[in-house]
């Protein structure tokens, strides 16, 4: 396989570890070629660093654009993507075929460290094969969560969803041996879950998910950024900036990313040990085990207050409007109905405006309480109170869309040169999934402070459990 130029370019600038590479003053020299680069000292290591940077852009950019493609959050500026939120997908978008590539930038950029790298620098080690693997499964999760099929090697045959996620548990084995850690372990036993949840495979998915617990009960794995060197997270730049504002029942977890000093840059969850949790749950429900489900979202509800959370935050620039088109509530005085048909919460909108600071969780948090467990009597109410739990708890991580059967298409140009591409360019939006901007719609009486969500989509995920594109458990 030969690398593209953009990939080797771009791992190359990335990377910090080779002062080999750069000339006086830290600039890349532009002198250096493949062949100078693969005769280089430390070659691996300044593949592998540069590899994760760009692992760590695409995974940002993966969770903004996620982010508002579900109904997480509304995108109120006129920077990023205004047509996500209807939502609407064409194969023709530049965002769309952006992601596409993002993944398939992963998968060749660890083939190339495996491949090509390897051959000329025997220093591969253990960890920075970890790495490499885990990085390629993930580029197969992210396509197999996310569209309707996509090539899986470099202008190959596009193929369909499944076959990544096929292929993300086979690269997922292949990293386990080289996990030296119980969190690596568990880490990689909670993609396992993962993948097998999303394939449906319930038996497999629920061995995965307590091998993790087994391996570490309380595991959490980020992929970092580096505001110094301009390897930043895109998504905070739209949720700590102010571009996208979050659904009113989701209010209280906003901003999951945040700034405190100059140039940070918050890390995002890969993966967690509350994702074991959530499957185990909804495997019970699938059996009919209303109790079992209840008892472990009792457990999931320790943990979730076990993780920490950023206090005495500053958030004052937050209107809620920000010169945006919509205006969303902004104080605690506002109550929230998940629908007309539900009853009206407190709590969920908190005060920003000065002299408040706020507290967030930037791990996991959730509004269920262990009343709202204990009153779940049926399989429905139980499966809906998960799916709310999924929502908060995956808030900014870019997982909602998956959960509402959303799935992007192979983008034109790949369509233009591969005729396997047929069948795929047309993205798949549900039939329950409301249009025109639906998903982020509610109304809000300023005189009541009283705010109703339009449509509850964990209640419309529930109705549909039978449906080919949710709850995959349960079809």
């Amino acid at each position: 396989m030969k690398l593209s130029k953009y990939i080797l370019g771009s791992v190359l600038c990335l990377s910090l570890a080779s002062c080999e590479l750069l000339e006086p003053g830290d600039i890349v020299n532009p002198n250096v070629d493949e062949e100078a680069f693969l005769k280089s000292p430390n070659a691996m290591q300044t593949w592998v660093n540069g590899t994760e940077k760009n692992f760590a852009m695409g995974i940002g950019n993966y969770c903004q654009l996620m982010e508002i493609l579900s109904d997480n959050y509304y995108n109120n500026y006129s920077r990023s993507s205004n047509v996500f939120d209807m939502p609407r997908l064409l194969n023709t978008d530049d965002d769309v075929k952006d992601l596409q590539r993002y993944a398939g930038n992963m998968r060749e950029a660890a083939d190339y460290a495996f491949n090509t790298v390897a051959k000329y620098d025997k220093n591969f080690t253990d960890e920075e094969k970890f790495k490499m693997y885990y990085i390629k499964a993930y580029s197969f999760i992210l396509a197999g969560e996310h569209f309707t099929g996509l090539p899986i090697t470099d202008g190959g045959e596009v193929k369909p969803w499944k076959e990544h996620l096929q292929l993300a548990l086979a690269h997922l084995d292949l990293a386990l041996p080289f996990a030296k850690t119980d969190a690596d372990k568990a880490f990689v036993h909670t993609l396992k879950a993962r993948t097998y949840y999303r394939l449906g495979d319930k038996a497999n998915a629920t061995a995965a998910a307590k091998a993790s617990l087994s391996a570490s009960a309380d595991y959490v794995k980020q992929v970092m950024f580096d505001g110094d060197n301009g390897v930043n997270n895109v998504a905070q730049e739209a949720i700590w900036g102010n571009w996208f504002q979050p659904l009113p029942r989701l209010d209280f977890l906003d901003p999951k990313y945040f700034m405190i000093k100059t140039n940070e840059q918050r890390p995002i969850c890969l993966a967690k040990a509350e994702e074991n949790h959530l499957i185990l749950a909804e495997a019970a429900l699938a059996d009919g085990n209303v109790e079992e489900a209840k008892q472990i979202l009792h457990q999931l509800l320790a943990l979730v207050s076990a993780r920490p959370v950023q206090t005495d935050l500053d958030d004052h620039l937050e209107g809620r409007f920000n010169g945006g088109t919509k205006h969303y509530p902004n104080s605690s005085e506002y109550v929230v109905a998940a629908s007309a048909d539900d009853p009206f919460r407190s709590g969920l909108v908190i005060d920003r405006q000065a002299p408040h600071l706020i507290s967030v969780s930037y791990i996991s948090g959730t509004s269920v309480d262990g009343e709202m467990i204990n009153k779940c009597s049926t399989v429905d109410e139980t499966l809906e109170l998960v799916y709310l739990m999924r929502q908060e708890i995956f808030i900014a991580e870019g997982r909602r869309v998956s959960d509402l059967g959303i799935r992007m298409p192979v983008g034109d140009v790949e369509a233009a040169r591969t005729p396997s591409a047929q069948g795929y360019t047309e993205a798949l939006i549900p039939p329950f999934i409301p249009l025109n901007h639906g998903l982020d719609a509610f109304t809000m009486d300023e005189t009541t402070k009283r705010v109703t969500i339009t449509y509850n989509m964990n209640r419309v995920i529930v109705k549909n459990k039978s449906s080919e594109y949710v709850a995959p458990f349960f079809h």
